[in-house]
């Protein structure tokens, strides 16, 4: 079927994992084509959501668009995206969803969909700019066999972990867990003694190679701490110096136990990652991994090298600035980039044997 208003924005240098192309329906698309950031994409408008249904079903997987930007204004936009689901060469199509109007059933109905995000008028822009390009970054490590059929280059971007990195981790952290059991009971026996719930937090995490996984920390925190991390972060976050911070550290954070203080200060409620570099979720050097909504606000081409080398438990950051309230964001963002750039066998040595003292912090963060 041939393509009706489509306007096809000039590419800009950046990397290919960056190369997004859009399909828009909604009556903003002259607004959102000359708008800064989506300026760098390739924006393709569809007139109607029966149109780009007949026009999606005719094209290859070659052709297929990597996000479909969706301005809600009734049902029938519900109706469009399962009838999208249903169909397997679009799995794997990013939809994002706008509304101008604050609907809680239409987010449901976005949620029980699995769509990307739904964003109501007004949004940030660049929220919305960074969230694609995140997502579409971690897909692109996900399938790189597309990568490379739609870009025609190989992905090379990937980390792999040395042999002898990996067994060090191995053997090491299976030596550590067993040697550190007792510790383990004792602990957890002074967090349950103090608040109820449970002893290990868990929480989703972004390491090498944008992989996702879970995250174990002795619990330091009073139970339902996450629901308030977003009021605490625009009160007192050590990175936010008047503007928007990719990293949050609460500074003299009110949520914190007195058993979680002193395992804190003294990086006991770190020792649970042991488990995470046995089966190799992040090794004892490297960056340290992100949540979620801090490593989506690391997606451009400068900042997201942090993300291609290893995830780990003490790194660059940890033996320099840990502790420190005087530490920019940009400044720990660069740590994470050098690391990257240097890491050896070497280097890991002696960020261990330097990692010891730095482990007693005296800031509450």
């Amino acid at each position: 079927m041939k393509r009706i208003n489509t306007t096809t924005i000039p590419k800009q240098s950046f990397s290919p994992m960056q190369q997004i192309k859009i399909c828009y329906v909604g009556s903003n698309f002259t607004e959102l084509v000359f708008s800064d950031p989506f300026s760098d994409y390739e924006i393709n408008n569809s007139l109607s959501l029966q149109l780009l249904y007949s026009e999606l079903t005719n094209k290859s997987s070659f052709e297929l668009p990597d996000v479909l930007l969706l301005e809600v204004e009734t049902d029938e936009c519900f109706s469009f995206i399962q009838n999208i689901k249903k169909l397997p060469i679009l799995q794997n199509v990013l939809i994002f969803l706008l509304s101008k109007v604050n609907n809680e059933e239409w987010k449901a109905k976005a949620k029980a969909l699995k769509v990307q995000d739904l964003y109501t008028y007004p949004f940030n822009s660049n929220h919305l700019h960074d969230r694609m390009n995140y997502l579409h970054q971690i897909k692109s490590i996900a399938f790189p066999e597309a990568h490379e059929e739609w870009t025609g280059e190989p992905r090379d971007l990937c980390y792999k972990m040395p042999l002898t990195k990996r067994l060090f981790d191995i053997i090491v952290s299976g030596i550590l867990l067993i040697m550190l059991s007792p510790l383990f009971i004792i602990i957890a026996i002074m967090i349950r003694s103090e608040s109820e719930g449970a002893v290990i937090y868990r929480s989703k995490r972004v390491g090498t190679n944008y992989h996702i996984f879970d995250f174990y920390k002795f619990r330091s925190m009073r139970t339902g701490a996450d629901a308030e991390l977003v009021t605490l972060a625009a009160q007192n976050n050590q990175y936010k110096k008047g503007k928007e911070s990719a990293f949050v550290k609460i500074v003299n954070d009110p949520r914190v136990t007195k058993t979680g203080e002193f395992i804190r200060k003294t990086s006991i409620d770190e020792l649970p990652q042991l488990f995470n570099i046995l089966v190799g979720d992040m090794s004892f050097v490297g960056n340290r991994p992100l949540p979620l909504y801090e490593a989506e606000m690391l997606t451009t081409n400068q900042w997201s090298e942090r993300f291609f080398g290893p995830a780990g438990l003490t790194g660059l950051w940890q033996i320099s600035k840990r502790g420190k309230t005087d530490i920019s964001e940009r400044e720990r963002k660069q740590l994470d980039n050098d690391y990257v750039s240097q890491h050896s066998f070497m280097l890991d040595a002696k960020i261990i044997l330097r990692t010891f003292p730095a482990l007693i912090q005296s800031a509450k963060v």
